[in-house]
């Protein structure tokens, strides 16, 4: 879902349509260009004429849009495309395109800017903002940009970079409003007054000292509800949610869903007021946090664009195509050493991928299982045994059920009696290693600080895949084939 300027909430039909509409524009403009050129009478003049008339309609079509649908709309464009649509963005609002578009199609973007005009681009946006496309950002543009910069937004700007892009520093903002505890309601409201505007997602005044020391928090709710003669000491919450500028920023979104916030301070170890993080923020991290594991459980890194060249895509997959082959060739390899018992018993050859395919999805099931849990932080070294064992015995209970109905099924088939007891019995055997593998693949990658997610599915599928068949031609070489 979307919010237009006006405030209406679209549904994704509407930008279905709107990005129908931008296509449509497009190719109208390409074919007039094609006829253009045919025509060799045709000056460049009218040429001219006629290209500024379809840049026009695309500004306009894009001015009535929000920033977000924008980029939703320009990174569903091939990339010709999607130049000549970025061209004609106007100038003030292609800054919060680029913060609104995936990393992919950033770069793709502002590879094709000048440094003036990414510089120009830039000043319009806040320091926190900044720090958000600065990795796309060339260093020679990146100076021009500090230059820019008063000292002020400077030393913010160095303050969100010094973290890493997993710890809370590095998506707070300074949008927040500090006031003193022994001012009365009526001289905040005055201040506030003076302002002229709230910073957005201001639900709630941070109380400090002179030290910058976080006292409290103010709630609106209660600036506006209390007698203007309280004093602010009198009306403050003491007891309030901060976090530390080092704090895991998975762990904060934990916590923003737990304990519904919009807006929260952010402090260093002595409580000093660094800046202040906003479920905007919060919402941008986990949405690019799940999009990150979606494609690395595939073995798809995240900076390939839909739309980027063939050689980039192909490079960005080789890596986990490469151990695909690898595993590919263990399987092939295990099968061909009981070529001669397939061939003996040919019904072999037709329930060996049942076994693999039930493997594959039962550890799939527990690896994902346990990723959403290690994300969630539920998974802890107090209760992580208690977990292993619940889940083996899961797959012991679902091992022997499946078991029985797939000896069964095959009995029914080729009526025979130890095919379907060897057939149970691979079923069990493989449905509890892939339990295995699912379990042990995620919980060893985090032990080690790696990102559980990472290629967890192709790995557990190869696995699976060969000692399926593994398990299954073993038994049927020591019980079927005589």
């Amino acid at each position: 879902m979307t919010q237009s300027p006006s405030g209406n909430i679209h549904s994704e039909q509407f930008l279905q349509h709107q990005l129908q509409e931008v296509i449509t524009l497009l190719e109208k403009q390409e074919l007039e260009k094609s006829l253009v050129h045919r025509d060799i009478s045709t000056t460049d003049l009218i040429e001219t004429v006629l290209h500024k008339q379809q840049q026009t309609r695309l500004q306009e079509k894009f001015a009535q849009l929000h920033p977000a649908d924008i980029a939703a709309i320009l990174e569903s464009l091939p990339l010709d495309q999607r130049q000549i649509a970025w061209d004609a963005i106007k100038k003030d609002h292609e800054g919060q395109v680029l913060l609104e578009v995936s990393d992919a199609v950033r770069q793709t973007l502002i590879s094709g800017m000048a440094a003036e005009e990414l510089a120009s681009v830039a000043s319009q946006l806040n320091t926190d903002e900044i720090a958000d496309i600065v990795a796309d950002i060339p260093k020679r543009t990146m100076l021009k940009i500090l230059r820019s910069l008063n000292s002020k937004e400077r030393s913010d700007l160095n303050a969100i970079l010094a973290y890493s892009e997993n710890q809370v520093g590095s998506l707070m903002d300074f949008g927040m409003i500090t006031i003193r505890d022994d001012l009365n309601l009526k001289a905040v409201i005055a201040y506030i007054r003076k302002l002229g505007k709230l910073p957005s997602h201001t639900d709630k005044l941070f109380v400090v000292n002179q030290y910058d020391v976080v006292l409290g928090i103010l709630p609106l709710q209660r600036l506006l509800t209390h007698r203007p003669t309280l004093q602010v000491a009198d009306v403050m919450v003491t007891d309030f949610v901060r976090f530390e500028v080092t704090q895991e920023a998975a762990e904060v979104a934990r916590a923003f869903e737990r304990y519904d916030l919009i807006s929260a301070p952010v402090v260093d170890s002595a409580g000093k007021l660094q800046g202040r993080l906003c479920i905007d923020n919060i919402l941008h991290f986990v949405r690019e946090k799940s999009d990150e594991e979606l494609l690395s459980q595939a073995g798809v890194g995240e900076e390939e664009d839909l739309f980027s060249s063939v050689w980039k895509s192909a490079r960005n997959r080789w890596g986990w195509l490469l151990i695909n082959i690898v595993t590919a060739f263990v399987s092939t390899r295990i099968i061909g050493l009981f070529e001669n018992i397939i061939l003996q018993l040919v019904a072999l050859a037709s329930l060996m991928p049942i076994i693999a395919a039930m493997g594959g999805n039962t550890g799939n099931q527990t690896s994902m299982l346990i990723i959403r849990s290690l994300a969630l932080g539920q998974i802890t070294p107090a209760n992580v045994s208690r977990m292993i064992k619940k889940e083996l015995t899961l797959a012991i209970i679902n091992g022997t059920f499946i078991g029985l109905i797939i000896g069964a099924l095959s009995l029914l088939l080729y009526q025979d009696l130890a095919l379907s007891g060897v057939m149970a019995t691979a079923m069990f055997i493989n449905m509890l290693v892939a339990v295995v593998v699912g379990l042990a693949i995620p919980l060893v990658r985090h032990k080690f600080g790696r990102d559980p997610a990472v290629g967890t599915s192709v790995i557990l599928t190869a696995i699976t895949d060969s000692m399926g068949f593994f398990i299954f031609l073993g038994l049927a070489s020591l019980f079927l084939i005589h």
